[in-house]
């Protein structure tokens, strides 16, 4: 028979359990998980959440909504004031990489053909590579051509690293900053980890 809880052990669950991960965490993954054994509805969950969201408002760490799920984060007028903590800096990215990667994201699933394409010049290996090691993109089938060549898209990873809830929310695609945004954040490390997610950038 599920355990009954109150409001304020359920804030508190959630909170541990956010503070604790290093990664997004839907309402559905919170009900399967640490409240499992709980009589809670997933409304309640939701509900107990956005409280936590206007209790963290105004704090150094808030809690937002990205990749789909629910993470805590350091606001990010604060991260010039932060960098100092972390003694290793974040990989550099080239300028063909991040271009790269902003061709996947824009008009996924696209295949290396595609994108050589789209920036004119040919794709090294090495550049699908370091995204796939990322985590950043992934195969997600085959065009049906001869060769069946490999088609590539963004992973839930690279929302969370670029403080994305969906790819609706990428910068319009005319905008001249777009990528030069993209390329200053995977430049910098993420803005918005908490620490735990900081430690992983760094792996």
């Amino acid at each position: 028979m599920p355990t009954p809880i109150n409001p304020t052990q359920l804030k508190q669950l959630i909170e541990a359990s956010l503070f604790v991960l290093a990664k997004p965490m839907t309402i559905k993954a919170l009900k399967e998980t640490v409240l499992a054994d709980f009589s809670v509805s997933r409304m309640k969950i939701k509900s107990a959440v956005e409280e936590l969201q206007q209790e963290y408002q105004e704090r150094g760490v808030q809690l937002v909504k990205v990749a789909g799920g629910y993470r805590f984060q350091t606001q990010e007028i604060l991260s010039p004031f932060l960098q100092p903590l972390w003694q290793e800096k974040a990989p550099k990215y080239s300028r063909a990489t991040m271009e790269t990667l902003a061709v996947i994201a824009y008009r996924q699933p696209v295949t290396r053909g595609d994108i050589e394409q789209v920036r004119g010049v040919a794709i090294s290996s090495h550049i699908i590579k370091s995204l796939a090691d990322r985590h950043w993109i992934k195969v997600v089938g085959h065009k049906e051509v001869p060769g069946r060549p490999a088609l590539y898209a963004t992973t839930t990873e690279f929302l969370s690293y670029f403080g994305l809830n969906k790819l609706a929310d990428l910068p319009e695609l005319n905008d001249i900053e777009s990528l030069q945004a993209m390329f200053e954040i995977a430049q910098k490390g993420p803005q918005d980890v908490d620490s735990s997610s900081q430690e992983q950038t760094k792996e």
